[in-house]
């Protein structure tokens, strides 16, 4: 009996799971559509609370800000970052776990199309840009430790400089690889233009 109550109580738990992933996503995409439709800034929670048929207080329970409801979370894109570079192997290098990391975020994107709006907002809205500008910042001292402990410790400038200028570079190659990727309305692969960004610097 107590087997067949626990079997029940973990079923009724994968299906409340799903019903909340679901929730979440049906939130995500009409809210990425009225951004497209009419813009970030003019769109209002209460808009995209009424539109996605929820109260303003359930979607607040899925979603801490406004800006959560563009990226899902940008809080979620550290933790991916820092936990897919802590998992690789010490012998590689600075440069190799950045791009894995940056590579895992991008991956997030449900789809090519969503990830296309989404950058696309980003760019073009003044205000998801500081807020984006803010975040990385944080994100890049977060990182500073993980990649100081993969540099040359005989380089000139120190460790800590280094690192720091290295990581600057690989979320500024990101950025110009976005960039262009938005400017060319999808076309190619955001880490292979990130990878000529990153040769260009580097050669």
């Amino acid at each position: 009996m107590k087997r067949e109550a626990k079997a029940a109580t973990g079923a009724s738990a994968t299906l409340w799971d799903r019903t909340r992933q679901l929730a979440s996503q049906e939130i995500l995409e009409t809210a990425l559509r009225l951004f497209t439709e009419q813009g970030y800034d003019e769109t209002t929670i209460a808009q995209i609370a009424r539109e996605a048929g929820v109260s303003q207080r359930t979607l607040f329970r899925y979603f801490g800000s406004k800006e959560d409801l563009l990226g899902g979370g940008q809080d979620r894109f550290g933790q991916v970052l820092t936990d897919t570079i802590g998992e690789l192997p010490a012998d590689a290098d600075a440069w190799e776990v950045l791009r894995a990391g940056l590579a895992a975020v991008l991956a997030l994107h449900d789809s090519r199309e969503q990830a296309l709006e989404r950058f696309r907002l980003l760019h073009n809205t003044a205000s998801l840009r500081a807020g984006w500008l803010e975040k990385r910042l944080r994100f890049q001292e977060d990182l500073l430790p993980l990649i100081e402990a993969r540099m040359d410790r005989g380089a000139a400038g120190g460790t800590a400089l280094g690192a720091r200028a290295v990581i600057a570079t690989a979320f500024a190659c990101l950025d110009a690889a976005s960039m262009t990727w938005v400017d060319d309305d999808g076309k190619g692969e955001i880490m292979d233009l990130y990878d000529a960004c990153l040769a260009a610097v580097r050669g």
